[in-house]
């Protein structure tokens, strides 16, 4: 066995897996406490944005159309029973959003959102990416978001959480 063989041998498996190996689990030790912390960041933030779409949807705040502005706009671009539909979106945005920032039936709240979401990336998928230009961008990173909820479901600091304990 050579000398170099022998220094090899040596090592500790996160040295053989390199500097970003080292890096990785050095991080890894730090963030770990704050793993439940940055489970409800996304939750509330992801759940909170959609609650005021849903109030403009619904009661006709923050610039909204309410059901009748929302149904509307859904009736001119070809939605059947676009008023259902109002408050169906409606619906979901605001007490999806607000179930989601609790952590309240995430899993079935995050469903709901994801196929909407789905819907609206189908939408603005016409006018590019961009959502600064209509585009899809911003449906489809609620929409992974929403899905993150439905595979890991509400995490530590939920009510789902602390209603099944």
């Amino acid at each position: 066995m050579t000398q170099q063989t022998t220094q090899r041998a040596a090592l500790t498996p996160a040295e053989q897996g390199g500097i970003f190996a080292v890096i990785n689990r050095r991080l890894d030790s730090v963030a770990q406490p704050f793993d439940g912390v940055a489970w409800l960041a996304l939750r509330a933030t992801t759940g909170l944005l959609l609650v005021p779409h849903g109030a403009q949807k619904l009661f006709g705040i923050f610039g909204g159309g309410g059901i009748s502005g929302t149904a509307g706009f859904l009736e001119s671009v070809g939605y059947p029973a676009p008023t259902l539909l109002a408050i169906l979106i409606g619906c979901v945005e605001f007490f999806g959003g607000l179930m989601l920032t609790f952590g309240l039936l995430t899993r079935f709240v995050a469903v709901a959102i994801a196929v909407f979401m789905a819907f609206a990336v189908l939408f603005h998928l016409g006018n590019g990416f961009f959502w600064t230009a209509r585009g899809y961008e911003y449906p489809l990173f609620w929409a992974v978001a929403a899905l993150f909820f439905v595979v890991r479901g509400g995490g530590a600091f939920s009510l789902d959480r602390k209603l099944s304990a």
